[in-house]
């Protein structure tokens, strides 16, 4: 069971009570304005961070290797697009779970991230063939 969906009401059932105990309809009025405060400002911080992926190509990210490396098991996909500033590019089937998405750089090097429920669950770093011509000199 994931306590975190608990806390969360819980809290603010136990903070209205103690306002109410404490302050009376005040309290209560206090209590209604911090939650909708903490709503807005978790509202504000989301669409700030829609707005810089919405300024930037899907699924494109400066560097697949550092992303790679900042990666962490349960991570949320917003904190993952506020990383990477850019919408991942979405390879799974619409509304299924898990969802797939990949973001590559200008090397083509590309990280797959598999979420589910919207916590970052696996992801892979998949690099380009080395072209073995390259690094050989001309005769």
């Amino acid at each position: 069971m994931n306590f975190a969906k608990i806390i969360g009401p819980l809290a603010v059932i136990v903070f209205t009570i103690g306002a109410w105990r404490q302050f009376g309809w005040a309290g209560i009025g206090l209590a209604a304005g911090g939650v909708v405060m903490w709503i807005l400002l978790h509202f504000t911080r989301l669409m700030t961070i829609l707005k810089k992926a919405a300024n930037r190509p899907v699924g494109h990210v400066a560097s697949a290797v550092m992303l790679n490396a900042k990666l962490k098991k349960g991570m949320t996909l917003m904190h993952v697009i506020a990383m990477t500033r850019s919408l991942g590019a979405l390879q799974s089937p619409r509304d299924s779970q898990p969802e797939i998405f990949d973001w590559t750089d200008q090397g083509q090097s590309r990280v797959r991230c598999t979420f589910v429920g919207g916590k970052l669950q696996q992801w892979q770093l998949h690099r380009p063939a080395e072209d073995g011509s390259s690094g050989q000199a001309a005769a």
